[in-house]
């Protein structure tokens, strides 16, 4: 026999409180599975966006310098609450880390280098 789902009605006053299987509060996209999954995603295109930004934007092709812009704009959309929604699952994590591998590989002269050749994995 599978999981029984009880429904109930909430309601305050007159007005019904719709139920819903995700809400997204402070920033972190909550679901009722409490999966970090959809969170993780979100998070990740905001910040591939902001690392291409980053790339495109700062005319300098000094790579210390584009990694401080790294660490200073897009870091923190990936560890932003990351108390709360901490992930577990393998692919989240390989998922979040892609951000940071890709930014590195398009650093001048980093292409051919692997990840632990580039010397930015922390």
């Amino acid at each position: 026999m599978g999981p029984r789902h009880v429904s109930f009605r909430y309601s305050i006053g007159n007005d019904v409180i719709p139920q819903v299987t995700q809400c997204k509060d402070l920033g972190v996209i909550l679901t009722d599975s409490l999966c970090p999954a959809k969170h993780i995603c979100e998070i990740t295109v905001k910040a591939h966006r902001r690392a291409n930004s980053i790339l495109r934007c700062f005319v300098s092709g000094n790579n210390d310098l584009l990694v401080h812009a790294f660490v200073a704009y897009v870091r923190p959309i990936l560890e932003y609450n990351s108390v709360i929604w901490s992930p577990s699952l393998v692919r989240d994590i390989q998922q979040l880390e892609k951000v940071q591998r890709r930014f590195t590989k398009k650093l001048l002269g980093m292409k051919s280098l692997s990840y632990s050749e580039r010397g930015y994995d922390g």
